[in-house]
C-alpha cells in the first residue's frame, strides 16, 4: 500500500489536503448532515491517511519530492487543459472555421506565355502553381506518405502513437528514420496559418492551434483533398511553393513525370529546405534521399533490389533560377506587369474584390516567339560582350570614355549613395573620402553575369559608366506582333528598357524618311544630286561633312541611300522641305523629338527603337503602317478568359506612302545590304535572302543602330552608353555596322537555320511595277551630272496635265511618255506645276542648242549633223536610256 501511495502522488496530496479541510471543517458547527457525511468520508480516507503519514514519517525528502513532482503534473495538466479551452474558445486568436477551410485559396503565381506556348516568367508574391492530384506522379505521394506520416490513411488529424514513437526513438535513441511527429494535416495546418508568438507558451499553443485546425481539415477534405492541398502548399525553399513549382525548378519536370529517386530528393527536402538543398549541399541531398528510399522499401513501396539499385544513382539536378531578374523576355516581362496592372483596375472577381496579378493565378497570352526571343536573346549576349571588350581596350591606350569630368561629376551627384550622405548633412570632403575608400562589392561581369571586386564607389560609378548596354526588337510587319523584345543586357543590374524607354538620337537610320517624302513630294529616284559640302547660311552657317570626308560627283538617291552620304541627304531633305519631312517621320512612327533644322536629315531626331521598328515595318509592309501588338489575352485560374485584346486588322492599318513609293524605298535599303554600309550580312553572316535595312551612327559614335526586314520580319538594334557623352574613340568598332548591325545579323543567321522559319528565310519582297523598275534603272554614282536627250518631238508629253511622277508611277510605261531617264533636281517648296513648267524650258533649251549644232555643221561641213549616239557601253540596258556630259548649265 505504501508502494501505491508513492505511485500515486496525487493521493498523498489530498491526504494533506483533507486533514487541513478537517480542522477547518471542525471549527465550525456545520448542521449535523454535513458532519455526518464528513465523518463518512474520513473514515474511508483514514487510512490512506494513516499510511501516508507513516511513509512520510520514515522517507520525509522522498515523500516531499513526490509531492512536488505531484504538484507540478497536476499543474501541467490543467495548463495544458485551460490552454485547449482558450484555443478552442478563440481567446488566443481565432481558430479557421469549417467555411473557410473549405475554401482555402493559395497565393497562385501569374504566368506569362509566348505564342508558342513557352512559360516565359511569372509574377508572385508566393511562388506557386496549383496542382490536381491527377497531375502529381504516384512516386512523390509514395515517398511523402511512408516519410511524413506513414499511418495518414488511418489516423483522422492527430496520431498519438506517432507522437510517442518521435518522444522515445527520434528524442531519445536518436534515430532519424523514425519519421515526424506531426501528421501531415497538422503540418498542412501549420503551412496554411503560420505560428504566432506566444512568449513561454508559444510551442504549446501552437501545436494545439494545429491540431484543432488538422481536425477541422480531416472533417472538411478527403485523404486525397488533403495530399493535394498539402503538395500545393508545402515549400522547398528559395520562394519555391508547391511540387508543381519544386519539380521544374530542380529537374525541369513536370510533377507527372518525376522518377522514384527524384521524387526521394524533393520529399528529403522537407525536413530542412536549405539544408537538404541539393543545389546547395548535394551530399546531405542524397544522404536524406536514400532515408526516404528506405522508408519507401520498409513500408513495401520499393523492393529491396530497387532500394539497393537507386540509392546509389546520383542526383542529376536540372536547376534553373526563376524570378523577375531570371529567364526569358525580363525586360519585356517588367513592361508587360505595368501593363497588365492597370489592365487588371477595371475588372473584378465574382466577389466583388479586385484582381491581383500576384496571387490570383492569371494567365497572360502574348505574342512572343519564345523561340525568337531565345535565338535574339543568345545574339545580345555574344556580340555584347565581344564588343564591351573591344571598347575597353581601345579607351587603355589613355583617355575617359566620357571626355571631361563634367558626365562624370553628374553621374556621382546622381547615385543614390551621393544623395543619402548628402541628406545626412556630412560635408562635401567627407563625402569625396567615402567615394574613394575601397569596399567589397558585387558588379556586373560578362563572365557569368557578376562577380565581386574590391572597389571605391568612384570607381564603381566609372565601371558603370563604360559599360554598353543595347536593344532589340522584332516584328511581323503585316500584323504588327512582337516576337522579340530584349530591352539591355542584364536586367538584374540595369533595369532600363532601351526598347521602349530609352530615347536616342537616331543617326542615319532617319535617312529613308528623308528619302521617302521626297519620292511622296514628286521627286525622281534617278534624279542625281551633287556630292559637294554646303554651308547653310540660314541655318548658322552649318556645313554637314561626310563620314568618310569624300566629295565629288553626283549619286541618284539609290546611290546616296546605299553609301550613307549625307552631302545628298541634306541637299535633298532641302529640296523636299523640313517640315514636310517631319510630317512624315511622325505619320510612320517617330513621336519624339525632332529639331526644324537641316541636321534632321542626319538623325539628330530623338526616338524609341519601338519607333524605328514602326518606322522600318511601314517600308517592310510597303507603305501601310503596323501598330505594334504583343498582349492576346489574360485568363483566370480557372481558364476563363477575363479579357480580351483584339490583334489589329491590317486593313485599317494608315497607308502612309504609296505602294510604289514603298516599293522604291524597299529596292534602296536592298542595296544597302547588297551594296552599301550593310554589305557584311551578305558574306559574313550569310544572308543570301531578300533583306534590306540601314545603319545608323550617330555623332562621336555614341549610338550605333541597325534596321533590317524582309516581309516577314523587322527587326531593329540600338548600341550605346548609358550616357551619350560616352562615346567609342574609332568610327571603325563605333559605326552602326560594327556595333548595331552584327546583332541582327546573329539573330538572324538563327533563324535562317531553324526549319520552323522557312517562311521568314524565304520571304522575298513583291516584284516592283515595270514602270518602277524603270524609273529606277540608272547608275548609282556618275562622275559628273548626266543630261536628257531622245524624247520624242523634244517634249515632255502631258496630255491630263498631271504631274510627272503621278504619271510614271499610275499610268503605263510608253513612248507616249518619252525615255525620262533624269531630270534637274527640284527646289524647295517647288509645286508640281511649277517643276512641270520648268523642265519643258529645260527641254526647250535643249532642242535650241541641237538646232544650233545642226546648223553649225550644214555650214562648216556641208551636210546636216546628224543626231549623235553614246557608245553602246554607255546606254542602259534595262530602260534604253541615253547619257550625255553635261556641257551647259541647267
Amino acid at each position: 500500500m505504501e508502494f501505491e501511495i508513492i505511485r500515486n502522488p496525487y493521493a498523498l496530496k489530498r491526504v494533506f489536503s483533507f486533514q487541513k479541510y478537517d480542522q477547518e471543517m471542525t471549527s465550525q458547527q456545520e448542521p449535523q448532515f454535513f458532519q455526518d457525511i464528513w465523518a463518512q468520508f474520513r473514515q474511508r480516507l483514514q487510512p490512506l491517511y494513516d499510511k501516508a503519514r507513516s511513509f512520510y514519517s520514515r522517507y520525509p525528502k522522498l515523500a516531499i519530492a513526490g509531492a512536488a513532482v505531484g504538484g507540478l503534473g497536476v499543474l501541467g495538466l490543467f495548463t495544458l487543459l485551460l490552454t485547449c479551452v482558450l484555443v478552442y474558445t478563440g481567446a488566443l486568436g481565432p481558430l479557421p472555421g469549417y467555411p473557410e477551410l473549405r475554401d482555402i485559396q493559395n497565393y497562385n503565381a501569374s504566368e506569362a506565355y509566348s505564342e508558342d506556348g513557352v512559360l516565359l516568367g511569372k509574377y508572385f508574391i508566393e511562388n506557386r502553381i496549383n496542382a490536381d492530384l491527377e497531375e502529381i506522379s504516384p512516386n512523390i505521394i509514395n515517398a511523402l506518405v511512408a516519410t511524413e506520416d506513414a499511418r495518414f490513411f488511418e489516423h483522422s488529424g492527430i496520431d498519438v502513437r506517432a507522437g510517442l514513437r518521435v518522444l522515445f526513438k527520434s528524442i531519445l535513441l536518436s534515430d532519424e528514420s523514425s519519421g515526424g511527429g506531426s501528421t501531415l494535416s497538422q503540418q498542412l495546418a501549420k503551412n496554411l496559418y503560420p505560428r504566432r508568438d506566444y512568449l513561454v507558451l508559444g510551442i504549446l499553443v501552437n501545436k494545439i492551434r494545429e491540431m484543432f485546425i488538422a481536425r477541422r481539415l480531416e472533417k472538411v477534405y478527403t485523404k486525397e483533398g488533403l495530399l493535394s492541398l498539402y503538395l500545393n502548399t508545402v515549400s522547398f525553399s528559395e520562394n519555391i511553393y508547391g511540387i508543381k513549382v519544386a519539380s521544374q525548378r530542380f529537374f525541369d519536370k513536370a510533377p507527372g513525370d518525376l522518377s522514384v529517386e527524384e521524387a526521394a530528393v524533393l520529399v528529403g527536402m522537407l525536413k530542412a529546405t536549405t539544408y537538404y538543398s541539393p543545389v546547395r549541399h548535394p551530399e546531405r541531398a542524397t544522404q536524406r534521399r536514400n532515408v526516404v528510399l528506405k522508408q519507401m522499401e520498409r513500408y513495401g513501396h520499393l523492393t529491396e533490389a530497387a532500394y539497393d539499385s537507386l540509392k546509389a544513382l546520383p542526383l542529376n539536378v536540372k536547376y534553373y533560377k526563376e524570378g523577375n531578374n531570371q529567364g526569358l523576355a525580363t525586360y519585356f516581362r517588367e513592361h508587360l506587369r505595368l501593363e497588365v496592372e492597370e489592365v487588371l483596375e477595371d475588372y473584378t472577381k465574382p466577389d466583388g474584390t479586385p484582381y491581383n496579378l500576384y496571387t490570383d493565378g492569371l494567365r497572360i497570352y502574348t505574342t512572343i516567339d519564345a523561340r525568337l526571343q531565345r535565338y535574339a536573346e543568345e545574339a545580345v549576349q555574344e556580340h555584347m560582350a565581344w564588343l564591351q571588350e573591344s571598347f575597353d581596350k581601345e579607351w587603355k591606350r589613355g583617355g575617359s570614355p566620357w571626355g571631361g569630368n563634367s558626365a562624370l561629376e553628374r553621374a556621382v551627384e546622381r547615385s543614390e549613395h551621393y544623395q543619402w550622405l548628402k541628406e545626412k548633412g556630412l560635408p562635401q570632403e567627407e563625402i569625396e573620402k567615402i567615394f574613394s575608400t575601397p569596399v567589397p562589392m558585387t558588379v556586373f561581369s560578362w563572365n557569368g553575369g557578376e562577380e565581386e571586386r574590391e572597389m571605391s564607389p568612384l570607381d564603381s560609378i566609372k565601371y558603370y559608366l563604360t559599360v554598353l548596354n543595347t536593344g532589340f526588337l522584332a516584328m511581323d510587319p503585316s500584323t504588327g506582333l512582337v516576337k522579340a523584345w530584349v530591352g539591355g543586357i542584364n536586367h538584374k543590374y540595369f533595369k532600363y528598357d532601351h526598347v521602349i524607354q530609352a530615347r536616342r538620337q537616331v543617326g542615319s537610320t532617319f535617312k529613308p524618311i528623308v528619302y521617302a517624302t521626297a519620292l511622296q513630294s514628286g521627286m525622281l529616284p534617278c534624279e542625281y544630286t551633287y556630292n559637294r559640302q554646303v554651308s547653310y547660311a540660314q541655318y548658322d552657317n552649318w556645313a554637314p561633312r561626310n563620314s568618310d570626308g569624300e566629295y565629288g560627283g553626283v549619286y541618284s538617291m539609290e546611290g546616296a541611300l546605299a553609301k550613307s552620304v549625307n552631302s545628298v541627304t541634306v541637299e535633298i531633305l532641302m529640296r523636299t522641305g523640313i517640315d514636310s519631312v517631319r510630317q512624315m517621320a511622325e505619320a510612320m512612327g517617330v513621336n519624339g523629338y525632332m529639331p526644324k533644322t537641316p541636321s534632321i536629315a542626319l538623325g539628330t531626331a530623338e526616338a524609341t527603337l519601338a519607333d524605328m521598328v514602326q518606322v522600318y515595318g511601314t517600308f517592310a509592309n510597303r507603305g501601310i503602317r503596323p501598330e505594334l501588338h504583343y498582349l492576346d489575352r489574360i485568363e483566370t485560374s480557372d481558364g476563363d478568359t477575363l479579357v480580351v485584346f483584339d490583334r489589329p486588322d491590317p486593313r485599317r492599318f494608315p497607308a502612309v506612302l504609296s505602294e510604289g513609293h514603298a516599293d522604291m524605298m524597299i529596292h534602296m535599303l536592298e542595296s544597302v545590304v547588297d551594296s552599301g554600309t550593310a554589305r557584311a550580312l551578305r558574306y559574313q553572316f550569310g544572308l543570301y535572302n531578300d533583306l534590306a535595312g540601314k545603319t545608323g551612327t550617330t555623332q562621336n559614335q555614341s549610338d550605333g543602330w541597325f534596321i533590317g526586314f524582309n516581309p516577314r520580319l523587322v527587326a531593329g538594334v540600338w548600341v550605346g552608353a548609358e550616357l551619350p557623352q560616352v562615346h567609342f574613340r574609332s568610327m571603325r568598332l563605333g559605326q552602326g555596322s560594327n556595333s548595331a548591325m552584327p546583332i541582327f545579323g546573329k539573330f538572324m543567321r538563327s533563324v535562317y537555320r531553324d526549319a520552323n522559319f522557312k517562311h521568314i528565310r524565304y520571304a522575298s519582297f513583291p516584284e516592283p511595277a515595270d514602270t518602277i523598275k524603270a524609273l529606277m534603272a540608272c547608275p548609282l554614282y556618275l562622275e559628273e551630272m548626266p543630261i536628257l536627250a531622245g524624247f520624242e518631238d523634244g517634249y515632255f508629253y502631258f496630255p491630263d496635265e498631271r504631274s510627272l511622277l503621278e504619271r510614271l508611277l499610275n499610268q503605263p510605261y510608253t513612248d507616249e511618255q518619252g525615255r525620262v531617264i533624269n531630270v534637274p533636281p527640284r527646289r524647295p517648296y517647288e509645286t508640281d506645276e511649277e517643276y512641270v513648267q520648268r523642265l519643258r524650258s529645260y527641254q526647250e533649251r535643249l532642242q535650241r542648242r541641237e538646232k544650233r549644232k545642226q546648223f553649225w555643221s550644214k555650214l562648216l561641213f556641208g551636210k546636216e549633223g546628224e543626231e549623235q549616239q553614246p557608245p553602246a557601253e554607255e546606254q542602259n540596258q534595262n530602260g534604253g536610256y541615253h547619257y550625255f556630259e553635261k556641257s551647259d548649265g541647267g
